[in-house]
Order: structure tokens, then C-alpha cells, then sequence
């Protein structure tokens, strides 16, 4: 390469960076900076502003282990997980296949009816949804009419219905998210592939699981990290819906963090800031593993 065109290429280089200097000096205030304060934090104990250093260096981390209390959310946080996560996506691959059918007619205004919880406000569609499980509300009502039950169910005051519901309403509220990515995802893909597997007989079954899922697979990774990431940090279900009741039967970490740092008043900043690495920690071991399997590259 010529003297010229080095002199270009470092001229350009320098514009890039000169370019992304703004964002990447805001990214390091707003988000790195604060992230190794709360490291420094999660070494301190005491109340507010009159923190010191902890003694033992580790008393919060090792804390974690014996708070019977975040033990109970980390096992509803995984359980949230465990269910809905599978539902969700299979439920919005499910769906976008069927929105991309070119024969399909109002293909749009049932796209837009999908997407349309997702654009609904965290605290509204958590009212609504207690609203309809309240013990009077509109779910007693209708099965108390269908005699399917005797007297008034309370929904949100039973562990095991409280957490069913929790799960119910992150389906119904993310489902339309992630099937606004697969519906992405289908479009790029030529609809002559298909054609030429309708010609060879293949099955819409066999059409699906050989060609669709295996096409979309970056697509499916990059969901299921991200469901992941924010089932994990899962706070604004069970603060509107349930509260963490009945008993905490139904916290999940990120609302005990809360809770903990600012929710009771008690201001453990530092236990707080312990528990939010580990929650940290935990999105990225599960990320790496999910980019571990989907990736293909040799």
C-alpha cells in the first residue's frame, strides 16, 4: 500500500474514533464507572452514608449463601425462567411463521395485535392483570358462571397460582417482542426455498424444523440471551403484580435487591451491590454458554 493510501486509512481511522468518542465516553459515566463503584460498594457494610469496609472482606457475598430470603428468589427467578422462556419463544416462532404467509390476508393488523402488549406500560398491563385475578374480578366471575369453580379463588393471595400468573402475564406481555425478530429473521429468507421443498415433497412439518429453524438459529440465540438477561433481572411482575407475596413466595432477586437497598428503608448498599454482581455474573455465564451452543463457525 502507498504512503497516500496509509495517510487515508489513518484519517479515517481517526474520524471513526473521533465519531464515536461522545457515545463511548458517556457509555464509561453512565454505565462502567457506576458498575465499579458498586463493586467497591458490595466490600462495605453498614447503612447509608456511614458505610466501611467490611470485616471480613467477603461477609456480603458470603451472607448471599446463608439469606434464606434471596435463596427463595433466586429458586422463583430460575422456576420464571424455566417455564416461560421455552413457551414465549416457541409461541413467537410459532406465530411469526404463520404472519409471514404471503397468502395471508390482514396480515398487518394481526401483526400489530400481537406486538401490541409489548407496547403496553410495565405498570399498566400489571394492574390490568391483577385487576382480572383480583378475588372479585373478571376471572372468578366468568368461571363462577362456566361452574367450573364454587366460590372466589384468591389468585394472588396462593403461592403456587401467584407464580402461574406471574408467568402467564411475562408471555403475554414479551411473546409479541420476540416474534417482531423471527418475523425479521423469515423475511430474509428467500420464499423459493421453501417452494423447492414444497416440489420435493417435504412436509410443512419437516419444512419448519429443516429449513426455518436452522436459518433462524442466530436469530433464536439472540432471543433466548436476551429473555434470559431480563428474566433474570425480572422486577416490575412481582412489584405490581403480587408485591413478592404472599410471604415472598413470589419475589424474585432483582425486587429483593430493591428491597434491600431502598424498599423497607433499610439502605444495605452494600449487601445490595453483592447481590447485584451475582445476579451479574449469572447473565453472563448463562450469555456465553447460549453463544457457546449457537455458535457454528469452525
Amino acid at each position: 500500500m502507498s504512503k497516500k493510501g496509509k495517510g487515508v486509512r489513518a484519517k479515517e481511522r481517526r474520524a471513526g474514533w473521533f465519531f464515536l468518542m461522545p457515545a463511548t465516553i458517556m457509555i464509561c459515566i453512565m454505565s462502567f464507572w457506576p458498575m465499579i463503584q458498586a463493586f467497591i460498594t458490595s466490600f462495605k457494610s453498614g447503612k447509608g452514608a456511614q458505610m466501611t469496609w467490611a470485616n471480613p472482606w467477603n461477609f456480603n457475598y458470603s451472607r448471599i449463601l446463608q439469606d434464606k430470603i434471596f435463596i427463595t428468589s433466586l429458586k422463583n427467578t430460575f422456576l420464571y425462567l424455566i417455564i416461560e422462556v421455552p413457551i414465549m419463544l416457541i409461541l413467537a416462532i410459532l406465530l411469526a411463521q404463520i404472519l409471514n404467509n404471503k397468502d395471508l390476508r390482514f396480515k398487518g393488523l394481526f401483526r400489530t395485535m400481537v406486538f401490541l402488549p409489548c407496547a403496553t406500560s410495565l405498570v399498566s398491563y400489571a394492574l390490568i392483570f391483577r385487576s382480572l385475578f383480583a378475588t372479585q374480578g373478571l376471572i372468578n366471575q366468568v368461571l363462577m358462571n362456566l361452574h367450573i369453580i364454587s366460590e372466589n379463588v384468591n389468585w394472588l393471595g396462593t403461592a403456587g397460582t401467584a407464580k402461574a400468573i406471574i408467568i402467564i402475564a411475562l408471555i403475554w406481555r414479551w411473546t409479541g417482542y420476540n416474534m417482531v425478530f423471527y418475523l425479521a429473521g423469515l423475511q430474509n429468507i428467500d420464499y423459493q426455498v421453501y417452494e423447492a421443498a414444497k416440489i420435493d415433497g417435504a412436509s410443512s412439518w419437516k419444512t419448519f424444523w429443516g429449513i426455518t429453524v436452522p436459518l433462524l438459529k442466530p436469530v433464536i440465540v439472540m432471543t433466548f440471551i436476551m429473555s434470559i438477561n431480563g428474566t433474570l433481572q425480572l422486577f416490575d411482575e412481582s412489584v405490581n403484580l403480587t408485591n413478592g407475596g404472599p410471604a415472598n413466595a413470589t419475589i424474585t432477586m432483582s425486587h429483593y435487591v430493591y428491597n434491600m437497598a431502598f424498599g423497607q428503608g433499610v439502605g444495605h448498599f452494600g449487601y445490595s451491590s453483592a447481590m447485584s454482581f451475582v445476579i451479574f455474573i449469572m447473565v453472563a455465564i448463562l450469555a456465553w454458554i447460549n453463544m457457546k451452543v449457537g455458535d457454528t463457525r469452525d
